[in-house]
């Protein structure tokens, strides 16, 4: 079985693939600090509930956008899963172009969620991943990826305006039913959301014109549901794209694509 582990700046995700599908899927908050012992406590208690154990584990593949967090990670595999991890960026071949000046900075949740978006959706796409920044991807029908827009994220938004204004509340990011909010919470509310809505609205109708040719928007990250219903300048949510685009290039760089 193997062991996909994608871990953003706000969450890590761990998901297990049993060779023909993915039978479990957890999160935890990442935490730069946390060592491979503490990874494996929290591991071993959520693999038995699924009746398994860290040794039916014999694959891992690791993408992270936390270069401090990668050693820990790579020493739970090592250690417990007694597998040495492939890691997104250390000389893995993902299968596709990587069209930017500067290959090397491109992130590995970038690229992961490119190859996936690519697997499933043909033409010309433009992949949105909203987190804790907010990501515009845009990759071209042969499955290159040709860059895009970074933003900031959503709560990263929230989180800044209650830091810097000493009159503004902490809030949780909400649809709120109106534009015109009544106080001071659902003018925030409104702010960030259909603020970041037109955002996304004005982004795409510029990448789609400078782009010139027809594309496919999907979203993606842990607070893309949100927009679900309020936009149509997204055509699909697909909340898979990394593991989808992570398990095949295990099979690509381990030889086992097909199986």
């Amino acid at each position: 079985m193997l062991l996909a582990i994608e871990q953003g700046n706000t969450n890590t995700l761990f998901a297990v693939h049993d060779g023909a599908t993915w039978i479990a899927q957890w999160r935890t908050a990442t935490e730069a600090s946390r060592t491979a012992d503490e990874y494996a406590v929290w591991l071993t208690q959520l693999l038995a509930m699924r009746g398994l154990a860290l040794g039916d584990l014999d694959g891992c593949i690791i993408s992270s956008v936390v270069p401090q967090s990668i050693f820990n990670l790579r020493n739970l595999s090592r250690r417990y899963l007694e597998v040495e991890p492939l890691v997104i960026g250390e000389n893995v071949d993902l299968g596709m172009p990587v069209r930017i000046l500067k290959p090397k900075e491109a992130g590995a949740d970038r690229l992961v969620n490119a190859l996936g978006a690519h697997l499933k959706y043909p033409g010309d796409l433009i992949v949105i991943d909203s987190g804790t920044a907010t990501t515009f991807d845009v990759i071209a029908a042969d499955g290159a990826f040709e860059g895009g827009v970074i933003a900031p994220g959503i709560n990263l938004s929230l989180q800044a305006l209650h830091e810097a204004a000493a009159m503004l509340p902490r809030i949780a990011i909400q649809k709120p039913e109106k534009v015109i909010g009544k106080d001071t919470v659902s003018n925030m509310q409104s702010g960030v959301f259909w603020g970041y809505i037109a955002l996304i609205e004005g982004l795409v109708a510029r990448i789609k014109a400078e782009w010139g040719k027809p594309m496919t928007v999907i979203g993606t990250g842990g607070v893309a549901s949100l927009f679900e219903g309020a936009t149509d300048s997204i055509d699909a949510f697909d909340p898979d794209l990394t593991i989808r685009g992570l398990l095949e290039i295990w099979r690509r760089n381990t030889h086992l694509k097909g199986e």
